[in-house]
């Protein structure tokens, strides 16, 4: 059992983001420059360390849906925009519940757009883990194009998960785009396989999304359940 799932073990089923994130780095998936933020003066200081523009989101066991208590604030340019978001979003939280357990706001580099993916993990009564494959974002609930693979993944099984669904046309890329980096993403869907395999008690994943480019991916939002 890794670590981070040691110390989060006793305290709750889901995992902070921050930890889940930690988790996907030590499994050298790709996640965007971050740092946990508990007042607005670290959260400048996190911010001015990864690099401007950033991103900031409030990190809570009780809010899964950050964006619709005002918990997210986006592109944010110097210290006075991150100062003024925190306050900003501690204040909308406090409003809209204020009984959730708040353990301070994530600050990440925002990362350039990309063609938005998903990687996910639920495990089956029947035939264990399995992984699933798609585009992410707001096209995973409209098209529900996804493929599954049940554990262990060779990178054969990986690479077909990809071609079996309509986004690979996107990714190989169509109408004068440049092609997006398949390698990147068969890498990541192997180093998530490993992750499950070695931490039985992972429940479920979700990585939604994660962002393909031209070259590599970056896991920008990261969910992760034990049991």
């Amino acid at each position: 059992m890794h670590e981070i799932l040691k110390e989060a073990v006793v305290q709750r089923k889901n995992l902070l983001e921050p930890e889940a994130m930690q988790l996907f780095a030590a499994y050298n998936i790709p996640t965007p420059g971050f740092g946990l933020a508990k007042t607005k003066e670290e959260a400048a200081s996190v911010a001015e360390a990864i690099g401007f523009p950033v991103v900031l989101k409030v990190v809570s066991p009780d809010i899964l849906h950050k964006s619709d208590v005002g918990g997210v604030k986006v592109g944010l340019g110097d210290v006075g925009a991150v100062k003024k978001a925190y306050e900003e979003i501690l204040d909308s939280v406090v409003q809209k519940v204020p009984e959730a357990e708040v353990a301070g706001v994530l600050v990440a580099t925002q990362a350039p757009k990309g063609l938005e993916c998903i990687i996910g993990m639920t495990k089956d009564p029947q035939f264990g883990p399995a992984l699933m494959f798609g585009l992410g974002g707001i096209y995973v609930e409209v098209f529900k194009d996804i493929s599954f693979r049940v554990l262990p993944l060779t990178q054969k099984d990986a690479e077909e998960m990809i071609a079996e669904t309509k986004g690979y046309q996107l990714l190989k890329g169509i109408r004068g785009e440049e092609p997006k980096d398949i390698n990147a993403l068969v890498e990541v869907l192997l180093k998530v396989a490993r992750m499950v395999e070695e931490n039985p008690q992972i429940e479920e994943i979700d990585i939604n999304p994660l962002v393909v480019y031209e070259k590599g991916v970056l896991a920008l939002d990261a969910r992760v359940i034990k049991g």
